[in-house]
C-alpha cells in the first residue's frame, strides 16, 4: 500500500531475467483513491506490445478495474494476496475514523507482525519503514479509505483474459475465505498456495516467479510475450 515500487526489489531480481518487468509507481504525496489511481496506471499501460498485469495487495483492484476494459495487448491478469472487496469487512465501520488513525506513530514491528509474520528480520523491516517513510499520512489515509469501501466483484467477473490468484498460507491480512470469494465468481481462476505471509513477493519472490513464470506459459499468447523479450 505504500506505492513507492521499492518493495518490489526482490521479485524484480529474480523475475527480471526471464521477463521485462514495468513497476507503476503511486505519488506519494497525494490523498488519491482507487479511481485516481486507476487512471495513473492506465496512462502508463504499454499500447505497442503484449502485457501482463499483476496486482499485490492494495493494488489488486486497480489492477481488476483495468483488465475489465479490455485494454488492446493485455494478455493475463496475476493478483497476488489481493482481493476483489475489503478482505476486512468488519473493519468497514472504521471508515469515518480513518482520520484519526496515526500513521506515521504506528509501531513497526506491530506492522511486521502482520505484513511478514515470522520472516520479519531486521533487513525486511527495515525495508518496509523507508517505504513507508517516503508516504505522507494523507496519502496512506486515503488509501486505507479506499480499502475499506472497494467493492470491484462485478468488474472482476467482466475480466476475458486468463487470471492467476497467488495466495500466502500465512498470510495475516488477507484470509482464505478471499481466495475462495474470488474462484466463485471466476471458477476459471488458477489458485496457486505459497507458503509464506502477506508479504509473498519480498519473502518467496523464487517460488512466486516460478509461479509467474508457469503461468505465462500457460498463456496462448505464450509465443508473442516470448517473442517480446528478445
Amino acid at each position: 500500500m505504500d506505492g513507492t515500487g521499492d518493495l518490489f526489489a526482490p521479485l524484480v531480481e529474480t523475475l527480471g531475467h526471464a521477463l521485462t518487468l514495468q513497476v507503476v509507481r503511486y505519488p506519494v504525496d497525494q490523498a488519491a483513491n482507487y479511481e485516481d489511481l486507476v487512471s495513473i496506471v492506465r496512462a502508463v499501460l504499454p499500447r505497442d506490445r503484449p502485457y501482463m498485469l499483476l496486482g499485490e495487495s492494495f493494488s489488486g483492484p486497480i489492477a481488476v478495474t483495468l483488465a475489465a476494459e479490455a485494454p488492446v495487448g493485455l494478455q493475463g491478469l496475476v493478483l497476488c494476496c489481493s482481493f476483489v472487496r475489503n478482505p476486512q469487512p468488519w473493519l468497514a465501520w472504521l471508515r469515518p475514523l480513518v482520520g484519526l488513525v496515526p500513521v506515521k506513530a504506528m509501531p513497526l514491528r506491530g506492522l511486521a507482525w502482520f505484513l511478514l509474520g515470522r520472516a520479519s528480520n531486521a533487513a525486511r523491516r527495515s525495508a518496509l519503514a523507508q517505504a513507508l517513510a517516503q508516504v505522507s499520512p494523507a496519502a496512506m489515509r486515503a488509501r486505507l479509505r479506499a480499502v475499506l469501501a472497494v467493492d470491484v466483484s462485478a468488474a472482476w467477473v467482466r475480466v476475458n483474459v486468463p487470471t492467476l490468484c497467488l495466495r500466502a498460507t500465512e498470510d495475516r491480512v488477507v484470509p482464505a475465505a478471499v481466495s475462495r470469494l474470488v474462484t466463485a465468481l471466476k471458477p476459471t481462476t488458477q489458485v496457486v498456495e505459497l507458503r509464506g505471509p502477506h508479504f509473498l513477493l519480498q519473502v518467496a519472490p523464487l517460488e512466486a516467479a516460478q509461479a509467474i513464470c508457469a503461468f505465462v506459459r500457460s498463456l496462448p499468447s505464450h509465443a508473442r510475450l516470448a517473442e517480446n523479450q528478445e
